[in-house]
């Protein structure tokens, strides 16, 4: 009776021996590590596990060469060629000026006194006094567009707008840099003139405009630049009378460092001035009558510096009396005259003189840094801009308690001790808080 169900039993519990046999050597097989000597299969099994690990590796190795081969290409900031970015838009076809036809800044303004008057009255919170004898000042410089014809140029212009931030900084000036040609005739010495005249529109509640070339420095960071003695004037630039208006020298006044009074006159000056700027024939036949009729210059096109001496010359009663010709301080300074004796002035004078002892601007006329081109010597132009630089940049370090090791180092030194009490330190030029950076409150 038991047999025909033993029969079946005995048949599955060998099956299951079986299958439970063919498992274990399958596990076996799987788990077992391979050995020197081992089959194929092994190596081929081995040969894939250690291909997994050094996947990563060679994948990071092979971007590591290709970057390696792209650093001689698109990764080279020396040898990437930059006209392939500054690709300037096509005129469109514009038309040309008519040579023939008088040059103009702009629409004609003849009341703009009034107009300016008007605003300001109705501008309460923007006076164009911000102290007693104290106007508000825009200090405008630029350079252009474009990087510079050589590397270094760009740093030393760097150097030249840090050094102009730093003084206005302290003397509670307002500072415009313009990289914009804003008028394509009036291209080279004359890009100022249009970017002048919309500033002093634009900016109603600014009293003067301080113009300054880019290859200018200020060297005496204390001084203030005597606003009283110019209450009467519209025009200040550095120059001597009997040079400009005696003996008509190209060079008796500077157009790289000059203050304007925004006003009527201003305006009108800017339209007398600019006739001889827009570029071609007429810039070149200007030129010719500059050169004529200044003692002095050189053959070349007409340049806004020599075209303000004719204007002078010739139009005397029309604009003198309200132009003054700076010469007790250095509102320009030329540098040639100046960076040898920096040593000297140091040694034996203090600064906020402004003049010949401890002068407010270094001008470094001829230099050209942003050029291929100078009229000096590369390495000169370039070891006196450092000086000059470094010469200012010791006055605002100073303050707080480092200056350079000497002019001609980038390095700087710790001249103070640090303290516990630091608001009793008191810097040695009194540039941190001075007086002229006070705001009087009025008490009720």
């Amino acid at each position: 009776m038991l047999d025909p169900w033993s029969r079946p039993r005995r048949s599955r519990a060998k099956i299951t021996v079986l299958c439970l046999l063919l498992t274990v050597i399958v596990l076996h097989a799987t788990f077992t590590p391979a050995k020197h000597g081992s089959s194929q299969e092994n190596e081929n099994h081995h040969s894939y596990a250690s291909r997994k690990r050094v996947e990563p590796r060679r994948v990071l190795e092979e971007a590591q060469n290709d970057a390696a081969q792209s650093d001689n290409n698109d990764k080279n900031y020396a040898e990437f060629d930059i006209s392939k970015i500054l690709v300037d838009e096509e005129d469109g076809g514009k038309e040309k000026p008519d040579p023939n036809k008088p040059y103009s800044l702009g629409p004609k303004i003849s009341d703009w006194d009034q107009q300016r008057s008007e605003w300001l009255k109705n501008n309460p919170d923007f006076p164009n006094f911000i102290g007693p004898n104290k106007p508000r000042v825009l200090l405008v410089t630029g350079s252009s567009p474009k990087p510079c014809e050589n590397p270094v140029g760009d740093h030393y212009l760097l150097k030249s707008i840090k050094n102009k931030i730093d003084y206005c900084r302290l003397h509670g000036i307002e500072i415009f840099y313009n990289m914009a040609l804003l008028d394509a005739e009036m291209a080279g010495f004359w890009a100022k003139l249009p970017l002048i005249r919309k500033l002093l529109l634009s900016h109603p509640e600014i009293e003067f405009l301080w113009w300054m070339d880019s290859d200018a420095m200020f060297t005496d960071m204390a001084y203030e630049v005597p606003w009283e003695r110019y209450k009467d004037f519209n025009l200040v630039m550095h120059g001597w009378n009997e040079m400009v208006y005696d003996e008509k020298n190209w060079i008796g006044l500077n157009t790289g460092s000059f203050l304007l009074r925004n006003c009527q006159w201003s305006l009108d000056l800017l339209d007398a001035w600019a006739p001889m700027g827009p570029k071609g024939k007429i810039r070149e036949e200007a030129g010719k009558v500059l050169t004529r009729e200044l003692k002095g210059r050189p053959v070349f096109e007409a340049d806004d510096q020599s075209a303000m001496v004719y204007l002078l010359v010739k139009e005397r009663a029309k604009w003198g009396e309200k132009v003054y010709l700076e010469n007790a301080y250095y509102l320009h300074g030329y540098w040639g005259i100046l960076v040898d004796r920096y040593e000297e002035m140091i040694e034996n004078y203090h600064p906020g003189l402004g003049d010949h002892r401890w002068p407010l601007v270094t001008h470094f006329v001829g230099c050209k840094p942003c050029g291929k081109f100078g009229d000096y010597p590369v390495e000169r132009c370039l070891r006196q801009m450092d000086r000059a630089f470094n010469f200012g940049d010791n006055q605002i370090l100073q303050m707080y308690g480092f200056m350079h090791k000497s002019l001609a180092s980038r390095r700087v030194k710790r001249v103070r001790n640090e303290t516990g009490n630091p608001l009793e330190v008191k810097d040695e030029l009194g540039l941190l808080h001075p007086a002229f950076k006070a705001v009087k409150v009025l008490k009720s």
